[in-house]
Order: structure tokens, then sequence, then C-alpha cells
């Protein structure tokens, strides 16, 4: 059975927002809750972009089953790797071992803002390469010397560390990114129905858990649900290719001037029925995911009725048609 999650999306929701909407989706049937974390919005539209890890804490205490996990953390700029290690072990202890700490290269939109430029993506690959393996020496326990291409390590240790490792998902996009990476993960994170990059997983000896994210906009008006995707995720369509490189939320606006509320529409289910989320959630069952994310386009405003509905109708629906 595919799992149904939901996410805390960090750039349309404010962080009181945030922390109230977990325990409201737990409560609602959902089976996990993954986070962005960013620090700018793509779109200015959005409005938001608080401390991921600061709500994490806050959401590791008023929820009680669901899975958390970061989607995605970029350990290999803004963050240093014994950084990120600290605070998944921290969340991992705060949540009773519900963590699961997910990495990817990261995005010049967030990471620029320490000033040390934006590296071509296989030096980015390299870095978070590198970032992987001294997160996994530190979730050992012991002392960590590192001096490498990229980052040093001087006598690190994590000092809390909870009894069951914190499992590490990898955020890929392409064949070179899958074999890189799947054998240092314990869960593929991706965005798109793409069967060839489970299949590439498997190939590379990659673990059987596979997590994607599927944008919706579910409101009683279709016009409002296509008129709210448009303004806050017509980035969405522009593919990581681009939006890897773009360097904040003026550049997202100016390279989708031309993206039409249709197109949105035409990528993104929008409106009242479950039926078109469903068809497009089993398009990343039927490709091979584990796991499926779902994002309520829009902040506060949106969330509860979506929450109502999702406890209703729609996974009712995913769990008897997609299950």
């Amino acid at each position: 059975m595919v799992r149904i999650g939901y996410t805390l999306m960090t750039e349309q929701s404010g962080p009181r927002e945030l922390v109230r909407h977990a325990p409201l989706a737990e409560r609602a049937g959902f089976d996990f809750a993954v986070m962005s974390d960013h620090y700018s919005p793509w779109l200015e539209a959005q409005g938001h972009s608080p401390h991921a890890w600061s709500v994490l804490g806050a959401v590791a205490q008023v929820t009680e089953r669901v899975e958390l996990m970061t989607y995605v953390t970029a350990p290999i700029l803004r963050y240093h790797p014994a950084v990120v290690a600290q605070q998944a072990a921290t969340v991992g202890l705060l949540s009773d071992g519900r963590f699961t700490l997910g990495l990817g290269a990261g995005e010049n939109l967030n990471e620029h803002v320490v000033g040390r430029g934006w590296p071509p993506v296989r030096v980015r690959h390299e870095m978070l390469e590198e970032a992987v393996w001294i997160i996994r020496e530190l979730f050992g326990g012991g002392i960590v010397h590192h001096d490498g291409r990229h980052y040093r390590v001087d006598a690190g240790r994590l000092w809390d560390l909870p009894e069951q490792r914190v499992p590490i998902g990898i955020a890929v996009s392409g064949p070179r990114s899958v074999r890189r990476f799947a054998p240092l993960a314990d869960v593929m994170i991706s965005t798109d129905a793409d069967e060839s990059l489970c299949r590439g997983w498997d190939r590379a000896g990659g673990a059987d858990r596979k997590v994607a994210q599927l944008p919706v906009s579910w409101d009683r008006d279709r016009d409002a649900a296509i008129r709210r995707a448009h303004e806050q995720f017509r980035w969405f369509a522009g593919g990581w290719r681009v939006n890897a490189d773009l360097p904040g939320p003026a550049g997202f606006a100016a390279a989708t001037q031309f993206v039409r509320p249709e197109d949105v529409a035409a990528s993104i289910p929008c409106g009242p029925d479950a039926g078109p989320i469903v068809s497009a959630f089993a398009e990343f069952r039927d490709c091979g995911y584990t796991d499926v994310a779902l994002v309520q386009i829009g902040g506060d405003e949106t969330q509860d009725g979506f929450f109502e509905f999702a406890e209703r109708e729609l996974l009712p629906a995913l769990r008897t048609t997609v299950g």
C-alpha cells in the first residue's frame, strides 16, 4: 500500500500556522508529514519562509504518530554537514524516532545567502556526497575527524543520539544522481512521476522506499483553485534544472511570466473533486513510489477545508483506489 503524506510547506505558511497544521494532518489520517527547508519562498505571493528546524522541533511535540521528514535540507553551503547531523539527531530524539533526514543538493534560491557563490551541479553533487559521509559517520556516535575536498570536521561528536539511527533520504533527478546516491541512502526522494528514476534506483541497489511529492489545489470553487495555483505554484513547471539555478523570487517571477492559469491546471489537480488527485497519485504508484506527500497549495486559509476534505473523501478514495 502506498503511504499518503502531507507537506508542511514553509514557503506558504508561517511557523505558528505550520505547527497548527501538523496535528490536524495527523488527525485527518495522513501517514507522514514532510517539511520544506528554505531561506526564501519561490514567489513573493507565497510570502513565508520560517526556519524549518525550529518548526520541526515544535511539530515533534504536537504530533504523536506521523513520521516527519525534511523535504529537503541541503547540507552544502547554508548548513555545514556537522550541524545538519546535530539537528537531525535532536529532532530524532524529540520525535521518538519518527524522523527521516531528507537531503539534497539545494537551490541557489536558498544557498546564495551565505555569500559563497553557487557551484555547478557537478560540484554540488561532490559536496553532497561528502556531506552525507560526514553525517553518517557522526550518526555512528564516535569522534569524527575529516579533512576533505569541501569540508573539514575537527573532533566532531554528537552527544545526544536517538537509539535508532536517523534514516537518510536523498533527492535525485536523473540517472547520474541516481547512480551516485542510491548506495548511500535509505530512501529515494523525488518530485517526478518518472518510472526510469525508480527503475534506475533499483538497478543501482537502492533501498526499497521511494518518496515523491504531488501538488494539489483543493477548493470548492475550481476557478479559485486554479487562480491560487497559478499565483503561488507556477514555478513548479520549470523543472529542477531551471529551479536549482534561479537566485530569488524575482527570478522565478520573470521565468514564469508566460505560464498561463490553464497551463498550471493541466499539470496540477485543481478544484473540489477527489478524482483528479486520485488519478495523479496513481501515476506515482505505477512508477514504483512507495510514499507520496500531497501539497495543498495556499496558506492558512485553505488548510482547514482541505483537512476536512481529506478525512471525509480524499484519503478513503486514495486508499480504496490506489492503495
